[in-house]
């Protein structure tokens, strides 16, 4: 690419080069999440929330388990104002929850913004203002001490505002830019602010280091959050939060690696929605570590509800292959990918399994409201014959023998192909019920009767060419005396006939399936499928299925006075 050297890395490492995070493994305890959705979320859409949308959207998120949101930046504008007040006026806010609210580091903002805090059960009071190189130099045009000076007058004015107002509240410090600020002063503007709040056990305050524009490599960010960390003051009563955005791609990383390295806390929204790229997608982050095995402390068994409801009130819409939410996200077209899942599927079913362990698939995808049906596997030109299987058996009951899965699936696949789209269950049903299912053409069975002494005698009636035709057989059983009568009688030769059946308990309990399978003088098998509420009907079905599709591929025609139609 063309200007490559117009960039440089703006980002500053840690003076003191520290990695102890590398050490652990992952994730042991879910950080207390706070929602920015109503805030950093919202001023991103297109067209923001209304406050009829935003109370909506505020209810989602309790019901989702966040125990603080940002509901916005109160001074801001009238409507900021009004959620804020009608929140608290209508006694919207569980006692449990714990509002957010940003402010710039200027009085009479700082003064309004506790106007409309005025009766909050409990708050956080989030102030902020920018510290990085560029901002400094090309935004403000000030020296370090000046942006302090900023920061240390914003944190005086709140501990004014909070002791003439009637409410709770707790104190949040970012250095905006935080990612472009050199370290050391990153630690001092913190410091300056942590010295003026003096956070203690029952009262701790909240420094949050925004990846304001993601800049590194993830295990920068974690360095320089450990740094962070080892270096604040009063760290004990110090809880420390992490924003990152997305501009690289690595918000979700940035996160865990940065909880990793100390952080206690994570500002993010639902499905990632935010300025340029976006906010870090809390979904993803919690998922990931269920994923794990640790409770993230966040309700997303109905993600789709939830899907649903973001994208009514947001007008955005969450892209098919998102983690975990998207459409597409659990599904194979793939067929070894498909027959893989279908295996360890039925690999589960077969025994107690007390881990989830389905190749492919990270997570069960019930446990998040999705569904095996309809989500998992899914039909198209590329997929295989163990996901084809898996349709028929899963939504009709049908548990096609292996050879016969195959030959079947290239049936599916060369339609899906000529019509390029995908199959949809109903329509590979149709598929196998037009070519395998109680086929009467050319040779039609009609019934038989059997009576049985040292073998079994059978009469057996065919309608050929329009004519009733009843031929006597002998054999071992009544479907081995059925077949020595078309090879005998009709002269239709055949070898190797494979059969399995079973109840057909889906759809209609009553019925029985069977499948049969004969290999033609040439080495090609054909299949065969009959249904009937008698098992030895279905057999013979199934039987008479599988001749018929030989003698219309194979061009044969039965021997003496008995011709058929060529097909």
């Amino acid at each position: 690419m063309k200007n490559v050297e117009k960039y440089t890395r703006g980002y500053f490492m840690p003076p003191v080069k520290s990695m102890k995070w590398t050490q652990k493994e992952y994730i042991t305890e879910a950080p207390t999440w706070c929602s920015v959705d109503l805030r950093d979320g919202n001023q991103a859409l297109v067209i923001p929330m209304s406050l009829e949308e935003k109370l909506e959207y505020f209810q989602m998120l309790v019901e989702v388990g966040f125990k603080e949101i940002e509901v916005g930046f109160p001074a801001a504008s009238e409507t900021e104002f009004a959620f804020l007040r009608t929140l608290i006026e209508q006694d919207l806010i569980p006692e449990d929850v714990t509002v957010q609210v940003l402010t710039q580091s200027r009085d009479h903002i700082i003064e309004k913004t506790f106007e409309a805090l005025r009766g909050v059960n409990k708050a956080v009071v989030h102030l902020y203002n920018s510290t990085s190189v560029a901002q400094r130099e090309q935004v403000f045009r000030k020296p370090q001490e000046e942006i302090i000076d900023l920061a240390v007058t914003g944190a005086k004015l709140l501990q004014k505002y909070a002791a003439e107002t009637e409410g709770n509240f707790q104190f949040q410090y970012s250095p905006e830019s935080f990612t472009g600020t050199e370290m050391e002063f990153a630690l001092e503007i913190c410091n300056r602010v942590l010295d003026i709040w003096q956070p203690t056990a029952d009262n701790k305050v909240i420094i949050n280091l925004p990846a304001t524009v993601s800049m590194s490599m993830p295990h920068v960010y974690a360095s320089q959050i450990e740094f962070m960390s080892d270096h604040l003051h009063y760290r004990e009563n110090v809880i420390l939060s992490l924003h990152p955005h997305n501009d690289r791609g690595t918000g979700v990383a940035d996160a865990e690696l940065g909880m990793l390295a100390g952080a206690q806390r994570v500002e993010g929204t639902l499905f990632g929605n935010g300025e340029r790229t976006g906010n870090v997608d809390i979904v993803t982050l919690a998922i990931n570590m269920f994923s794990h095995g640790v409770d993230p402390k966040l309700h997303f068994e109905n993600i789709r509800e939830i899907m649903a409801k973001y994208e009514k009130l947001t007008r955005m819409r969450v892209h098919e292959r998102h983690p975990y939410a998207g459409e597409l996200v659990f599904t194979a077209f793939s067929g070894s990918h498909q027959d893989a899942i279908a295996k360890g599927m039925k690999w589960r079913e077969n025994g107690e399994r007390q881990y989830w362990t389905v190749p492919y698939l990270l997570i069960d995808p019930m446990d998040i409201g999705r569904e095996y049906e309809g989500d998992i596997i899914r039909i198209n030109s590329q997929s295989g014959k163990g996901g084809i299987g898996y349709i028929l058996e899963q939504h009709y009951g049908f548990d096609l023998p292996a050879k016969m899965r195959e030959s079947f699936g290239y049936s599916v696949k060369n339609v899906s192909d000529r019509l390029h789209k995908e199959l949809m269950p109903n329509e590979i049903l149709e598929i196998f019920k037009e070519k395998y299912v109680n086929i009467q053409t050319p040779v039609e069975f009609i019934k038989y009767r059997s009576t049985q002494n040292e073998q079994y005698e059978t009469i057996v009636s065919l309608r050929i060419d329009n004519d009733v035709h009843e031929f006597i057989g002998t054999g071992n059983g009544k479907l081995d005396a059925i077949s020595n009568v078309v090879q005998t009688k009709l002269g239709i030769h055949y070898k190797d006939l494979v059969y399995k059946e079973h109840a057909l308990e889906i759809g209609s309990q009553s019925n029985a399936v069977s499948y049969v399978g004969v290999t033609a003088e040439n080495g090609t098998v054909y299949w065969g499928c009959g249904i009937d509420a008698d098992i030895m009907t279905s057999s013979v079905k199934a039987l008479f299925s599988a001749i018929n599709n030989m003698i219309s591929s194979e061009q044969l025609a039965i021997e003496g006075r008995y011709s058929i139609s060529k097909k």
